[in-house]
C-alpha cells in the first residue's frame, strides 16, 4: 500500500466507512507506518470540522438520497482512480463544490484496499457532497446522517433480495412514471416515482393503499428537484391494492382521507 491508498483509507476511517476489510488494512498500514498519521489526524479534523462550525440542522431526505445517487454512480471497478491535487493537509474541499474532480489512473501497490473500490476520486467526491451540503445552507449536517441510507433505500434492496419480489409501472397522463415495489416475504412495499412534479411549500403527497375501494394512509413524501422520488409505503399492503398519490396539505390530509382525485395509482393485481 502506498501512501495515497493509505490517506483515503485514514478518510474511510474517520467517517466510520470502512468495510471490516478495509478496517484491517488501515490498522495493519498505519502500524507499519507510523509516520502516516498527519493523515488521520488530518481526516479527523476534517470530519469534525465539518461537524461542529456550524449549527446543526436536519437536511431535507432529498439531500442524502441524491448524495447516495451521486456516489452510487461513480466507477466500480477494482483498479482505484486516483486524484492529482496536492495531499489532504493542503486540499481545499469546500472550493470543490458539486464540479466533477479531473482524475487520472495512477498504478498503486496490491492489497486489499486496491481491490476494496475506494479509490480517491470516491473520497475527493463525498467532500464535495459534504460542502455542497454546507454551501446550500443545511449547516453541520452529522456524518451519521449522511452514511445512513435512507429508509426507503433500505427497503427497496430488501424487497428486490427477496425471492418473492414483485413489481408494477403505470404512466400517467402528466409523464409521471411510477413503479410500486413489494414482496409479502419481507413485508414491505415502496413507491419510486420519476419526473413527478416539485410542489409548494404548504403542500405534500401522500401516500395510500386502496384496498377494495377504501383509502389507507401509507405516509407522505416530497421528490427531489429532478423529480425523483423513493418512498416506503407505512403499513402492510395486501395482494391486489392500488398505491395511490395524492396532494394534500403540509403533513398529511388532516381527516385520514385523501381530499383530492389521485395523480399515481399503480395497481398490483
Amino acid at each position: 500500500m502506498n501512501e495515497r491508498d493509505f490517506a483515503d483509507l485514514a478518510a474511510g476511517h474517520a467517517l466510520n466507512a470502512l468495510s471490516a476489510a478495509d478496517e484491517r488494512a488501515y490498522q495493519e498500514a498505519l502500524a507499519g507506518n507510523p509516520h502516516w498519521d498527519s493523515h488521520v489526524r488530518s481526516a479527523a479534523d476534517a470530519v469534525a470540522a465539518i461537524s461542529d462550525t456550524i449549527e446543526p440542522v436536519e437536511p431535507p431526505a432529498s439531500v442524502r438520497a441524491s448524495l447516495f445517487a451521486r456516489i452510487s454512480e461513480l466507477p466500480q471497478d477494482d483498479s482505484p482512480v486516483v486524484a492529482t491535487p496536492a495531499p489532504l493537509d493542503d486540499e481545499d474541499f469546500a472550493a470543490a463544490g458539486l464540479t466533477p474532480v479531473t482524475a487520472e489512473r495512477e498504478p498503486v501497490s496490491g492489497g486489499s484496499a486496491s481491490a476494496s473500490g475506494w479509490g480517491r476520486r470516491r473520497w475527493f467526491t463525498l467532500a464535495a457532497s459534504f460542502a455542497a451540503v454546507l454551501a446550500l445552507g443545511f449547516g453541520a449536517v452529522t456524518v451519521g446522517q449522511l452514511m445512513a441510507p435512507p429508509v426507503a433505500v433500505v427497503a427497496l434492496e430488501q424487497i428486490e433480495g427477496s425471492p418473492d419480489a414483485r413489481s408494477a409501472t403505470a404512466t400517467m397522463p402528466d409523464g409521471t412514471v411510477a413503479t410500486a415495489h413489494w414482496s409479502a416475504s419481507t413485508g414491505r412495499s415502496v413507491l419510486v416515482s420519476d419526473g413527478i412534479p416539485a410542489l409548494p411549500s404548504d403542500k405534500t403527497y401522500e401516500l395510500w393503499f386502496v384496498r377494495e375501494g377504501t383509502p389507507i394512509a401509507a405516509g407522505t413524501f416530497q421528490p427531489d428537484a429532478d423529480g425523483s422520488a423513493t418512498a416506503v409505503l407505512e403499513g402492510q399492503m395486501h395482494e391486489g391494492d392500488v398505491i395511490a398519490v395524492t396532494i394534500e396539505p403540509a403533513g398529511g390530509s388532516p381527516d385520514g382521507t385523501p381530499s383530492t382525485d389521485a395523480v399515481v395509482a399503480v395497481a398490483t393485481a
